[in-house]
């Protein structure tokens, strides 16, 4: 039986712009617009670019013990977190995977959350399981999310509403822009400096038209929003991280939280947190996720394997692609930690031939968050 797919409340206006649509988490979503992949990514690069990331699950959280009831699933300081600043952090699960990564937000009457759009369901239940009585979870479905994302987004983004050019990365802040109520926060998925704004779902296409006008904007699809997050070394649930890769594995150890580390002052609590804090503490995984940077320029995609001098198998590619930007082959895979080191040489097996590959530092195009 064929899977009917729901649609953005910007359905309709993607379908105008001439944009190809693709099945992505249930939903039909704009994979390209006619200027094409790779024009969609350095466009962003170069100035602003607008994504429809409605498909994507908001959540407000609110009551006496909200926070702890999100602390308790994941190995972030949430009780601390100071209002008007958002958290990037990951549910666990007991052997210490990642369920699902997300955002939270400390508003003034509760937590706003943001989910991947295919773990929406399943965050929803996992939360409900784990709720003390008087925290209520409330699906935020009347509202869409958009991106405006690149080095000109601020500007832009500044005429409608003065007020986000004081913001700095992370800090969220309900606004109005051209009267219509909206959270915006100043962070992103491309690595560049942008906001991403949660917005009535009735209001979505007037305001994202009036984005559109602004001369330096122009709509981005799911393509381009891949090779710029992968080029930014940000990882994508389901293929970067998922349920049997520990937050230590897939060196995300910066998002875990001093407070729930091992001698912190609420170390521990959460699902997998022995396993976890072990693999910190004592360097013990045994893989790890790297950057590969490729000697050609031909792309070395997912699920592509990696062998070491000797011809042993060491690893995969979890996401790949010819950046844009770094203008070479890149990818992000898992591999043995003894191959790990920076610089290590192993070789991706593409099409019968074993193509040198080396381990990169990420991000491959630095980040120009705006931190102040």
């Amino acid at each position: 039986m064929e899977e009917t797919l729901l649609h953005t409340p910007l359905y309709d206006l993607h379908i105008e712009l001439g944009a190809r649509m693709v099945p992505f988490a249930g939903y039909e979503m704009p994979v390209q617009y006619p200027a094409g992949v790779r024009k969609e990514h350095l466009h962003t690069r170069e100035a602003a670019g607008l994504f429809d990331v409605s498909h994507m699950g908001q959540l407000f959280m609110s009551g006496p013990q909200a926070g702890a009831d999100i602390e308790r699933l994941v190995p972030v300081d949430i009780i601390d977190l100071p209002q008007g600043k958002q958290r990037y952090a990951m549910f666990t699960n007991e052997n210490g995977g990642i369920l699902d990564d997300l955002m939270v937000t400390r508003m003034e009457d509760g937590y706003y959350l943001v989910v991947n759009a295919a773990c929406k369901n399943e965050d929803i239940a996992h939360l409900r399981a784990n709720l003390s009585p008087d925290t209520q979870l409330d699906i935020l479905e009347d509202r869409a999310l958009i991106a405006l994302q690149g080095p000109r987004a601020a500007e832009v983004l500044a005429r409608l509403q003065p007020a986000v050019a004081d913001m700095v990365f992370m800090d969220n802040r309900a606004l109005p822009i051209e009267g219509i109520d909206c959270f915006v926060s100043r962070s992103g998925y491309t690595g560049e400096d942008g906001y991403e704004i949660s917005v009535p779902a009735s209001e979505a296409e007037a305001l994202t038209r009036t984005l559109l006008a602004q001369p330096e904007v122009e709509p981005i699809g799911l393509g381009a929003r891949d090779s710029l997050r992968l080029e930014a070394g940000l990882c994508l649930y389901g293929h970067d991280i998922d349920t049997d890769t520990t937050p230590a594995e897939a060196s995300l150890i910066w998002a875990v939280s001093p407070a729930r580390r091992t001698g912190g002052v609420r170390q521990g609590g959460f699902p997998g947190a022995d396993i976890l804090l072990e693999q910190i503490d004592n360097k013990s995984a045994t893989r790890k996720r790297v950057g590969l940077i490729g000697e050609g320029r031909a792309p070395v995609r997912e699920g592509t394997e990696l062998f070491n001098s000797e011809g042993k198998l060491v690893g995969k590619v979890t996401s790949g692609t010819f950046g844009p930007s770094a203008e070479q082959s890149v990818a992000m895979a898992y591999v043995s930690s003894d191959v790990s080191a920076l610089d290590t040489q192993i070789f991706a097996e593409v099409r019968g031939k074993r193509l040198p590959m080396k381990v990169s530092r990420m991000p491959f195009v630095a980040q120009r968050y705006y931190r102040g």
